[in-house]
């Protein structure tokens, strides 16, 4: 029998990147843009290309030479600021990738697991005309993946504003119009991120320099043992239960029963190693 549980479930070596995003719908705000006939001649982008600033019609946007570009914005780092910006190693693309917040980090390690070849933050700046006037916007990342280009908008679904609303439909008119794809991230399926942070933490070997490993087996070989307990009995319970890799480990050798599939146990709990 299937159970609805089941069919949630998400197999992560066939999972797209839409599959592991909460769902965000365009088109709300679409009638409150100008697209008439001649939009695209209309509508203009700029990017930062060399030392200076070039300005692209939408409907001359394949021709952009996307990987010669550079930010149109760049980013500050500062005290008591708002957001938290920094850089994030992207294996897939072998360079540090600029990010405004911790939602955008979290994007780019998910595009680093979806084998993103390049990704560029802040690509251009949109200049388009709705009903009310003439607006702006500079969507966060355009990254190109194995499926083609895709323009990325990232900020969290309860801050989403209807001026958010009208310029995520903007870009998503642009992506269409010149065969990119379009996606606004505004959050996250439960437990996805925690998994790809943690899957993240195993791509390199990583050394027991205090032995814990090897005490937490010594502890399994004599008789089961509740998971809290077990880490309990080691020389550095905190320790032990911080790196994660101690609780692969008991996952894979010794058969941990999380019934509710969560990744990874916490001390105190009932589970028993066996």
């Amino acid at each position: 029998m299937t159970t609805s549980k089941t069919k949630t479930l998400v197999r992560s070596d066939v999972c797209s990147l839409n599959e592991l995003i909460v769902p965000y719908s365009c088109g709300g705000a679409r009638g409150k843009l100008s697209l008439d006939e001649g939009w695209p001649r209309q509508w203009a982008t700029s990017w930062v290309i060399g030392d200076g600033e070039v300005a692209w019609p939408v409907r001359r946007l394949g021709s952009v030479p996307v990987l010669s570009s550079r930010p149109v914005r760049k980013f500050t780092w500062r005290a008591r600021q708002g957001h938290r910006p920094g850089l994030q190693f992207v294996v897939s693309t072998g360079r540090h990738h600029a990010f405004e917040s911790l939602e955008e980090q979290r994007l780019l390690l998910a595009l680093d697991f979806h084998d993103a070849s390049e990704v560029l933050p802040q690509p251009f700046r949109l200049d388009f005309d709705h009903a009310m006037g003439r607006g702006q916007h500079i969507p966060d990342f355009l990254a190109v993946m194995p499926g083609g280009v895709v323009l990325f908008d990232v900020r969290p679904g309860d801050r989403i504003e209807d001026d958010d609303r009208l310029k995520f439909d903007a870009a998503a008119e642009v992506a269409a119009s010149c065969g990119w794809q379009y996606v606004a991230v505004t959050g996250w399926r439960q437990h996805v991120y925690n998994v790809l942070d943690h899957l993240s933490s195993q791509r390199r070997p990583l050394k027991d320099q205090l032995n814990l490993q090897r005490e937490l087996i010594s502890q399994v070989d004599q008789e089961p043992v509740c998971f809290g307990e077990l880490v309990d009995r080691t020389s550095l319970p905190a320790l032990t239960l911080a790196d994660r890799s101690n609780i692969r480990l008991m996952s894979d050798v010794a058969a941990v029963n999380c019934s509710d599939a969560k990744f990874g146990c916490h001390a105190g709990e009932s589970q028993t190693v066996k």
